[in-house]
């Protein structure tokens, strides 16, 4: 089997290319990569498409690869939050793109596209501006509309724990969207907070299994998102 630990987290995001489609786990600062979006910050890939549940908050984490001009487009829930402070000016300016989406749809767009389903319908978005140019079919008397699975060139997640296979567990609401960000990337990169040996996480706990796991790099004290704004943090 294959050790997927990597030493550094610039050596795990080395391979991002420009133009690449990079889905960012987090739910606010919950489950964020912040170590891993600021290695992206370094490596210095462009023209980069997003998936998140919103645009990042501050001058950290997401919402500092943003400000660095290195997001092309952002595909979303919440594209302007209490603290988001970036995508919103760049938006208005028309300097990045926005495709929303509702947080329900996103993460089953993710999911299908982690099971190899290509699309599927759903009543959520039917009669607004969501729908607008997407199929829209009737069922048993009521209308919903076609969304396509999304898939990605790479995820960047954080989990908990981890072992050399790739095996996560997460701690609690960091969950959110990083198992199906696994399974909907070519390539999944995990910043886990600790590294254990084989075998020390009990298969029954096992959330995402290493199978859909390309890289882990340790992160054994990650940054907290709301502390760095509160700081006025900004990187780089």
């Amino acid at each position: 089997m294959i050790n997927k630990r990597v030493e550094s987290a610039a050596a795990a995001v080395a391979d991002i290319h420009d133009g690449a489609t990079v889905m960012v786990g987090g739910f606010g600062e919950a489950g964020s990569p912040i170590e891993l979006l600021h290695a992206l910050i370094d490596h210095g890939a462009k023209n980069l498409t997003g998936v998140s549940n919103n645009t990042g908050s501050g001058r950290v984490g997401l919402a500092a690869l943003i400000a660095n001009g290195q997001v092309r487009k952002m595909i979303c829930s919440f594209p302007r939050t209490a603290n988001s402070m970036v995508f919103p000016e760049l938006y208005r300016a028309g300097k990045i793109e926005l495709e929303l989406v509702p947080q329900g749809t996103l993460a089953e767009r993710i999911r299908a596209g982690g099971a190899g389903v290509p699309a599927f319908y759903t009543a959520t978005a039917v009669g607004t501006q969501l729908a607008a140019g997407k199929e829209v079919r009737s069922f048993d008397g009521r209308e919903y509309v076609l969304e396509r699975g999304l898939r990605a060139d790479f995820s960047l997640v954080m989990a908990d724990r981890a072992d050399r296979y790739g095996n996560l567990t997460f701690r609690k609401t960091a969950r959110n969207f990083g198992p199906i960000m696994c399974m909907a990337a070519r390539k999944a990169i995990v910043q886990a907070r600790q590294m254990v040996d084989a075998g020390g996480i009990d298969p029954e706990h096992v959330v995402t299994p290493g199978i859909f796991v390309d890289r882990v790099v340790v992160i054994p004290e990650p940054a907290q998102e709301s502390i760095l704004v509160k700081e006025g943090r900004s990187y780089p």
